[in-house]
């Protein structure tokens, strides 16, 4: 190769960068611009000052070989136990040091809730990752919007839509370690006012033993496999230039095999079944919308074993809400929402209902000054009033930089069973109440190339409900959590890289101590995580993925003691080639190279080295 090849190869590469940068800068540009809708409002990003972390339909691609629960593991400040157990293990979301119940799931903006499980937190299990488009997640107390359990953050999954007029099918397929097995297909499109989107998936495994073999014993235990079955339909129908109906129907049966508990051995099995219906709706002028969003959802969980039960929970949801703009830099926020929730199994079939009003306004780009401040007022059929409020100012120093905080009060209301169930039950419990306050900063430099977010946060609750031996439940503990989470990012050409640092730490009533203790079950203080990823050719991406976790207690109900469990890390690693124009891709998921032995939970097991491969396809 003479030098002039060489210059003009050197010169044609210098272009290519250019050129890739200046397409990264549109990137961010749009990314700066993401509406949010989970704040109620249609937010941009820039315009807010909640945390809000998106997950990308793009990310979302490049997961198909991951469950939800894993994903969600990846953000700063949460911890899923279970994640990388067992796949059929029970998963609990702890969001910024909260207990497991205590942040809100939304299916595209509607609570999720099952009144007959632990908590009335919604089972992560129930959906595929196949069936999602992307995922907002807002941190901090956010009751003032979603009412009861939005004590630490709100995760709103938003479902694949129809697409572009024509009909699409796409799929995934895919196989792995334990016996995994995956498919999805999917049919969407759109004609004159009309789209539709309807995908089923089907997931086998037969998984690892749940329960850890304790020491000394020599018998080996059963695996513990499920097979599960999800279809996913919504149709989008636009009446007129202003009146559109979203009407969707959600079913989902699993088989799942459990053990009998830490270190127990035993050929358990239950049958869930989650079905939910319901519609969205709206009515758009030129400045304002009317929303309303019903929706029915039953879960069943038929739980074969030693002690065979069956629960069923049913909640019917009205949301009902207005938006109007009053001016460019002002917008209000007003809405009604009634929920009733049933325990249909058992003797006495309990039900409440909870009624709230809400509103907030917003004022934006008031200079260099955005404000959000809301209220809500709550009226349960049994304990009566509460309220809740919401302050979040945000200030653009300058370009690059932003300041902002939340002044929040959140609230959780006493489950079906914590009032009327056969143990323990009280009449007179009051919602538990926390007091939440955030503050932090945003850089972003060379249009977002570079970007840190710094943001810490403070919660204490109030009146926390706890089981208080032979009482049964009282709102008895106050608890305090505090921390911080630091997430840099990088984009430069091909490569990303995104991280994050997250502390926690407070107290919390358990019973082991049947005291308030200065730990937090199976929460780390510290937990650290990085993911590098590069567009090695037009077709080629490859990514690893490294996570700490640090030191931690849980409680052994084997030997009722406090158990101190070691760090782990794990360290993951992605490839895609694209074919057929990118409408074909194979890809590579392994995770835990290492091959690092841990234990999330005591007395349960985790996956060692384990690994995915498939393909997914787009055909139009």
């Amino acid at each position: 190769m003479n030098k002039k090849t060489i210059l003009v190869a050197a010169g044609l590469g210098l272009a290519q960068l250019i050129v890739s940068q200046l397409a990264n800068a549109q990137d961010s540009l749009q990314l700066k611009d993401v509406v949010i809708s989970a704040t109620k409002n249609d937010q941009k990003q820039s315009q807010t000052g909640k945390v809000v972390t998106i997950i990308t339909s793009e990310t979302l691609e490049r997961s198909h070989g991951k469950s939800l629960p894993d994903l969600i593991s990846e953000q700063a400040g949460i911890i899923v136990a279970g994640a990388s157990s067992n796949p059929g293990l029970n998963k609990s979301v702890f969001f910024r040091g909260a207990g497991s119940a205590y942040a809100v799931v939304l299916i595209d903006g509607i609570v999720q809730n099952d009144p007959s499980g632990n908590g009335g937190a919604f089972d992560l299990r129930l959906f595929s990752i196949d069936q999602i488009d992307h995922i907002e997640i807002l941190r901090g107390g956010q009751s003032t919007i979603y009412g009861s359990d939005a004590v630490a953050g709100v995760i709103n999954i938003v479902t694949k839509k129809g697409g572009a007029k024509g009909n699409t099918i796409y799929g995934v397929a895919s196989a792995g370690s334990y016996e995994t097995y995956k498919g999805t297909i999917g049919l969407n499109g759109a004609v004159e006012g009309f789209t539709y989107n309807i995908n089923y998936t089907h997931m086998k495994t037969d998984g690892i033993s749940e329960a850890a073999n304790p020491v000394g014993n020599t018998n080996v235990f059963d695996k513990d496999g499920f097979k599960t079955d999800g279809v996913n339909a919504n149709f989008g129908i636009k009446l007129d230039k202003h009146f559109s109906i979203n009407p969707f129907i959600r079913y989902y049966r699993g088989n799942y095999s459990f053990d009998g508990g830490a270190f127990l051995d035993a050929n358990n099995y239950s049958i869930l079944k989650n079905l939910a219906a319901g519609t969205n709706a709206k009515y758009e002028f030129a400045t304002g919308k009317v929303t309303l969003n019903y929706s029915y959802e039953s879960t069943i969980n038929d739980a074969h074993s030693q002690y065979p039960s069956v629960s069923q929970g049913k909640i019917s949801l009205i949301d009902l809400f207005y938006n109007q703009k009053l001016g460019n830099k002002l917008d209000l926020l007003v809405g009604i929402d009634n929920r009733l929730m049933k325990l249909s199994s058992g003797v006495n079939k309990p039900e409440a209902s909870i009624f709230a009003a809400y509103g907030s306004l917003f004022l934006h780009d008031l200079s260099v000054f955005n404000l959000e401040v809301g209220g809500r007022y709550n009226k349960h059929e049994q304990y009566g009033e509460n309220f809740t409020y919401s302050i979040t100012p945000s200030i653009n120093i300058i370009k690059e930089v932003k300041l902002f905080g939340t002044v929040s009060t959140a609230f959780k209301v006493p489950t079906l069973n914590m009032l009327f169930g056969q143990f323990g039950a009280n009449l007179d419990l009051e919602p538990e109440k926390s007091q939440n306050y955030e503050a932090g900063v945003n850089f972003s430099f060379a249009d977002d190339k570079f970007s840190l977010r710094i943001a810490g946060f403070k919660r204490d609750l109030k009146d926390a409900i706890i089981y208080a031996f032979p009482a049964g439940y009282v709102n008895q503990v106050s608890q305090k959590t505090k921390g911080f989470e630091v997430e840099p990012a990088v984009k430069l050409g091909i490569f990303t890289v995104n991280g994050y640092y997250a502390y926690v730490e407070g107290n919390e009533f358990n019973f082991v101590d049947n005291a308030i203790a200065d730990y937090l079950f199976r929460r780390p203080k510290h937990t650290f995580g990085l993911n590098a990823g590069v567009q090695a050719t037009n077709n080629l991406f490859v990514s690893a993925n490294y996570r700490y976790f640090g030191k931690r207690t849980d409680g052994n109900f084997a030997t009722y003691t406090v158990d101190n469990l070691p760090a782990y890390k794990l360290l993951n690693a992605y490839a895609e080639y694209a074919l057929a124009k990118k409408r074909v891709k194979i890809f590579f998921d392994a995770k835990n190279i290492l091959n690092e032995k841990y234990n999330e939970i005591i007395g349960y097991n985790s996956l060692g080295f384990n690994f995915n491969a498939g393909v997914s396809f787009n055909i139009r």
